[in-house]
């Protein structure tokens, strides 16, 4: 394993978002912060309590997760992307480093990101509810799966992309629907039959959940199930990245 290039990918990543720090996390937070406002006092003052926990506490997990998956999607791709539409990815490609350590360096840079941001908001949201936390270790835990994960995702998507637009796509076009519709600001049980059996079908229902439960110790879905999904994904994710690198696929073109 080349730590040298895995620590040199990483440093390089993670100074160019720092030097973006009013973008990189000001934005985010004061975004949640204004969610927090309209769903957590103006609906919330409307709606008492969804499953026994008040709704401002309620929707916690929700806008961290919405949060997570949008930025760990951004900074991955970009990452990636950049130096392909640079021409530097060549330098990358022809060094003494395996697929496994350049997407160490690019990937942990996105998911160190999404986890930093993450906390930021967790403490963030102390100032709008006082919000409770079943089991810290699971709610790290799940919070830097789901960056691994969903940064794998981005980088794939980055890999992909051709052009600047397209980074874009799929996180607002698909990403953000399904995590407004994953349950981030109600309960699945409050749904229809029709609908609550269609919602099971989406992805970002079983994160939002899982990441839910891991503050409450209670959600539609068991924790165990959602971690066992997000697993399934990094894993289909790595074994899609290497072929990526094995092929050569809009890296070499």
């Amino acid at each position: 394993m080349n730590v040298h290039a895995i620590r040199a990918i990483y440093q390089f990543e993670m100074a160019r978002w720092f030097r973006t720090a009013m973008q990189s996390i000001l934005s985010p937070v004061l975004s949640t912060s204004l969610y927090f406002i309209v769903f957590g006092a103006a609906i919330g003052s409307r709606i008492d309590q969804i499953d026994g926990v008040d709704y401002a506490a309620f929707i916690i997990p929700g806008l961290i997760m919405l949060s997570i998956l949008t930025e760990s999607i951004s900074n991955a791709s970009f990452g990636i992307y950049f130096p392909k539409f640079s021409g530097t990815i060549y330098e990358v490609l022809s060094a003494p480093v395996s697929f496994v350590e350049v997407t160490a360096g690019y990937v942990g840079a996105a998911a160190s990101k999404s986890i930093l941001l993450g906390l930021i908001i967790l403490v963030t949201a102390r100032f709008f509810v006082d919000y409770p936390v079943y089991n810290w270790p699971l709610v790290i835990l799940f919070l830097a799966l789901t960056s691994v994960a969903f940064s794998l995702f981005g980088f794939i998507i980055g890999v992909w992309a051709d052009g600047f637009e397209k980074l874009q796509i799929i996180p607002m076009l698909v990403v953000m629907p399904l995590t407004f519709l994953g349950g981030s600001f109600y309960s699945i049980s409050m749904l229809p039959e029709f609908w609550r059996q269609v919602s099971w079908f989406n992805p970002v229902v079983y994160l939002v959940s899982g990441f839910r439960w891991a503050f409450f110790g209670d959600a539609e879905v068991h924790i165990a199930v959602s971690l066992a999904m997000t697993t399934g994904f990094m894993a289909v994710c790595l074994l899609l990245i290497r072929w990526m690198f094995m092929t050569g696929y809009r890296l070499k073109t």
